[in-house]
């Protein structure tokens, strides 16, 4: 579990209902049809940009963005040093059967058990990060759309709103609830986007960059494995992945 995003997502909603409950009424900023235009009608239009598996795909990539959580880089490098060890001192067959901190490592494990050349573990694994890439890059992109619609849609409540009210102006009753539409469309929509889509929508860019950059590191171990070469020399070409300041505590370490 992400606590940072699951903090960050309730913290903000528990600030704005706070801010509501101590200025007035809770019940005013609950409204029926501005929740209509805005809500449904910004996933009807965003709906309309991505096909089916792309939208629904992104709400099981928005999952992710609280439960996924990567493993430390400095716990991947011991762990595919161990594998390196392994694999130069007892076989690689060896390691037929052996756990993996993720199914990316545990495919690569078996292309190595395979006996499949380096050139080829390193073609599968790097099409499979790009797989991964383009999952998460779209689930990116239907919440930055739903981050770009929702405000909009917010506007045309306000407008809503705005004519419903102007064209009743004899009825003093409808200019309230006319006026709430107008108002409250755009609270939802920004709401929406600023606390919603755009964080979720960051979350899975910075899952991106963090995946391929741990993905790439697994490949870079294992064809260095398959190409028999040292695990000193393996520990010292994958400290490049770490930070300047774990990498020289990790050196001089080693």
């Amino acid at each position: 579990m992400d606590l940072a995003t699951l903090i960050g997502l309730v913290g903000g909603a528990v600030i704005i209902g706070m801010a509501i409950i101590l200025g007035a009424s809770p019940g005013v900023f609950m409204n029926a049809p501005s929740v209509l235009i805005v809500v449904l009608g910004s996933l009807s239009v965003v709906l309309a940009k991505f096909s089916f598996r792309q939208y629904f795909g992104a709400l099981k990539a928005a999952g992710r963005a609280f439960s996924f959580k990567l493993p430390d880089t400095q716990d991947l490098i011991e762990e595919l040093v161990d594998i390196a060890n392994v694999a130069r001192k007892q076989g690689v067959l060896n390691l037929e059967g052996r756990e993996a901190s993720s199914e990316y490592l545990q495919q690569g494990i078996q292309l190595l058990v395979d006996g499949q050349a380096a050139d080829t573990i390193r073609e599968l694994l790097n099409k499979e990060r790009v797989l991964t890439m383009d999952r998460n890059r779209f689930g990116a992109k239907v919440f930055r759309a739903l981050a770009d619609v929702a405000p909009a849609m917010g506007m045309i409540g306000t407008i809503v709103g705005l004519v419903q009210m102007l064209s009743n102006m004899e009825d003093p009753k409808s200019i309230g609830p006319a006026m709430a539409v107008a108002l409250l469309t755009t609270l939802y929509g920004a709401m929406i986007a600023t606390m919603i889509a755009n964080p979720i929508a960051d979350k899975l860019e910075l899952r991106l960059t963090e995946e391929a950059r741990m993905q790439s590191l697994v490949s870079d171990a294992l064809v260095a494995i398959q190409n028999g070469q040292n695990p000193r020399v393996i520990e010292q070409l994958l400290s490049s992945y770490l930070p300047p300041a774990k990498r020289d505590t990790a050196e001089s370490g080693a």
